[in-house]
Parts: C-alpha cells; sequence; structure tokens
C-alpha cells in the first residue's frame, strides 16, 4: 500500500513523457437500502354481504396530541402588557401636563411682572411726590361737531 499515486515517467517511442495513474484504495462501498423486516401479511375480510375485501392492514395514524394551554391566554396577557404601558404613557402625559402648566403660570406671572413695573414707571412720570400732576402738556378736548358731513369745530 505504500505505492505512489502514480508511476515514474516512462517514454513512448517518440519520446514523449507518459504518466499511467494508479488507483486508489478506497474504503468499502456503503451498503445499499434494503426494505425493513419482509412483506406484511395480507388481511382478508369477510364482509356481511359475502364479499371478501383483501388488503393490507394499515395501522390507524394517531393525531398529534394537542399542546397543553398555558393557564393564563395570550390575549389576556396582551391585554395586561397594554394595560401597564398605557398606565406608563398617561404617567408622563401627566407629567407633560404638569410641566406645561406651571411654564404657563411661570410666563403669566413674568407678564403681571413687567405691567406692575412698567405701571409704576409711568405713574412716576405723571405724578410727583405730592400725588398732584407733574409739568407736562395739557390737552383739552372738547366735542367735535359734524353737520352734514362738514366738521364744525
Amino acid at each position: 500500500m505504500n505505492e505512489p499515486a502514480y508511476r515514474p515517467a516512462a517514454y513512448d517511442a517518440a519520446g514523449v513523457e507518459v504518466h499511467s495513474p494508479v488507483p486508489l484504495a478506497l474504503a468499502p462501498a456503503a451498503p445499499m437500502p434494503v426494505q425493513p423486516g419482509g412483506v406484511p401479511s395480507v388481511a382478508s375480510v369477510v364482509l356481511p354481504d359475502g364479499r371478501v375485501v383483501t388488503g393490507y392492514a394499515i395501522n390507524p395514524t394517531q393525531p398529534e396530541p394537542f399542546a397543553p394551554k398555558p393557564p393564563v391566554s395570550r390575549v389576556a396577557v396582551n391585554i395586561a402588557l397594554g394595560g401597564v404601558g398605557f398606565a406608563a404613557v398617561c404617567g408622563g402625559l401627566f407629567l407633560l401636563t404638569a410641566f406645561v402648566a406651571a411654564l404657563t403660570a411661570f410666563i403669566t406671572q413674568l407678564i403681571t411682572l413687567a405691567a406692575v413695573i412698567f405701571g409704576g414707571w409711568v405713574l412716576v412720570l405723571i405724578f410727583d411726590a405730592r400725588g398732584h400732576r407733574a409739568g407736562g402738556m395739557t390737552f383739552n378736548i372738547r366735542k367735535a361737531v359734524f353737520k352734514r358731513n362738514h366738521f364744525h369745530g
């Protein structure tokens, strides 16, 4: 078995090198599949009306057993998980609503504070320390009369 995979080079009459392959030793061939056991026996059945039915006995197929039902249905689990998610979202929405309400109150307070400060500044400009009107321009507003689309002042 220690033969080389090919024979040493030989030369033919024309001087061309010729190689001759050597077959490899192979493992024994795999066994061919055969029919199990043998041919089953033939059964004959005589029907009540006298006819004879002959054929092979066939074992009835057994249905696959049903998978046991879980103690809680999947629909109930999905509904419960949806409720948990909804509760989590509601908490977040409540916090968001509280934040918006607080921000609105803060902005309202800033606007009120600005109005009070600006109004106080205007009052200081108009009135003096004794509560009288400080000097400034006086505007006399009188009744204007329009007759027949004509202004009478």
